[in-house]
């Protein structure tokens, strides 16, 4: 019997997988397409007419634009608005539009292939419960997220472009490029800047600070989330597990970020310490919320006190929300890994929160992308320790910056080996597509086993 058993199994659990279409290989498609933008922006960035006067990039430089635009990372080796004309510029516009969008579109997309694996009832299910879309919305899906992203950058930039205007020697044309460029930026939690000291010319301004701000975290929040606020905005009660989860982790770490931040620097001469306790609220709020993933600054950031920067450095490796713009291992990956623990401390056998019990395929997703994130951090550290000679903090920072498409920097990139640098870019490009293919391909490869093995434990602790 066994022997005729076994291949039996296997053909019901081959059943189970995703045909070998387009919609087989979904990460390996969405790699392939994000390298092919990637070179054609950095194609677009090496001509002449993409660089200002006196002005030439290096092929290096030109990937690591193009590569930080289109993952909208931030972390930069040029300025972009001394090294690049008017055209280099609007290219990297345009791959931050694609970048942010684009990841916004495939998130969604990916979770629809997610829950198309799975069985009529289970599809059911889960659409009631997520509140997504099906893989044959993908029109409607698409038009959604172009249009709440372009909505919300419109607003945002509607709001920065009288205040620049006033308080900067451009003109209104001027203006309304500047508010544009930085809405853009901004709602895409790129962190690119047309000013190469970011955003420090406007320190202590919230009329220009927490709009952008504002954009930051709506962008990071990410789409399903957006759209189910859009509904059902004034009904928290009806909110799916995935937004709750979201929105209220996004809420402590927002809080807990902006007060530590501000309380180690308060008195730090070198960033908030000269600034008046107004300034002081306005500049510490600022980037106890930036390390999310938005990566402006407007203090140095190589000048904060080493305590400060390992807080940074934890809310980077976070990120935002699922299916948004922000990268990092994500806020409903975090609340999972709390919630497991919590569990476990109490003594609970399954996890529970909201009023559901979390399923051991979402746990498992969670620890397993928390791992090969970590893992992926150290040994680039390891490798940039070894062939730089910056000091740990400083290499770790900038590391755990670029795979969580954050953007935030101590200032050391530009000063990086290209060889060091190319390892930025493919940490860059991990960060960005990684954990949204990784989660996917997990979910798409589970399968329903007929049989289990003997139950054993071994000694934890």
């Amino acid at each position: 019997m066994l022997p005729r058993l076994r291949p039996r199994l296997r053909r019901e659990d081959a059943a189970q997988d995703i045909p070998r279409a387009p919609w087989g290989r979904p990460a390996r498609i969405f790699v392939t397409l994000f390298v092919i933008v990637d070179l054609t922006g950095a194609g677009l960035l090496l001509l002449p007419v993409a660089h200002a006067d006196g002005a030439r990039l290096t092929v290096v430089e030109a990937v690591f634009t193009s590569t930080t635009a289109l993952a909208v990372c931030g972390l930069s080796v040029i300025g972009l608005g001394s090294e690049l004309s008017l055209f280099g510029q609007l290219v990297v516009m345009v791959l931050i539009q694609i970048g942010g969008i684009g990841i916004m579109v495939l998130a969604s997309m990916l979770g629809a292939v997610v829950i198309r694996r799975f069985g009529l009832r289970m599809q059911l299910s889960t659409q009631a419960e997520t509140r997504s879309l099906s893989v044959g919305d993908v029109r409607g899906m698409v038009t959604r997220i172009v249009a709440a992203s372009l909505t919300c950058e419109g607003v945002v930039a509607v709001i920065i472009i009288p205040r620049m205007w006033f308080t900067q020697d451009v003109s209104a044309a001027g203006a309304v490029y500047h508010g544009a460029f930085h809405a853009v930026s901004a709602f895409n939690n790129a962190g690119l800047s047309l000013y190469d000291d970011s955003l420090t010319r406007f320190s202590g301004d919230p009329f220009i600070l927490f709009p952008i701000a504002a954009a930051t975290i709506l962008g990071g929040l990410g789409f399903p989330v957006l759209l189910e606020l859009r509904r059902q905005f004034r009904t928290p009660h009806t909110w799916t597990l995935h937004a709750k989860l979201t929105i209220v982790t996004t809420v402590l770490l927002f809080a807990a970020g902006a007060v530590i931040v501000t309380a180690l620097e308060w008195t730090n001469p070198a960033t908030l310490g000269p600034l008046g306790w107004q300034g002081k609220l306005v500049d510490g709020t600022f980037h106890g919320i930036m390390p999310r993933s938005g990566g402006f600054n407007v203090t140095d950031v190589g000048a904060m006190d080493q305590s400060t920067l390992l807080v940074v450095i934890m809310l980077m490796f976070v990120g935002g929300g699922s299916a948004g713009t922000a990268g990092g291992i994500k806020v409903a990956t975090l609340a999972v890994l709390f919630l497991v623990v919590w569990t476990e401390v109490r003594g609970h056998p399954q996890v529970h929160v909201f009023g559901r019990r979390l399923s051991s395929g979402a746990i498992r997703q969670a620890l397993s992308l928390t791992f090969l994130s970590m893992t992926v951090v150290v040994v680039s550290t390891v490798v940039l320790l070894v062939t730089t000679p910056f000091q740990l903090t400083e290499v770790l920072f900038e590391v755990v910056s670029a795979s969580g498409v954050v953007g935030l920097s101590t200032g050391i990139t530009p000063e990086l080996h290209p060889a060091a640098q190319t390892l930025l870019i493919v940490l860059m490009i991990a960060g960005r597509i990684g954990p949204v293919t990784f989660a996917s391909a997990l979910a798409l490869r589970e399968r329903t086993r007929r049989y289990d093995l003997a139950e054993s434990r071994p000694i934890i602790g």
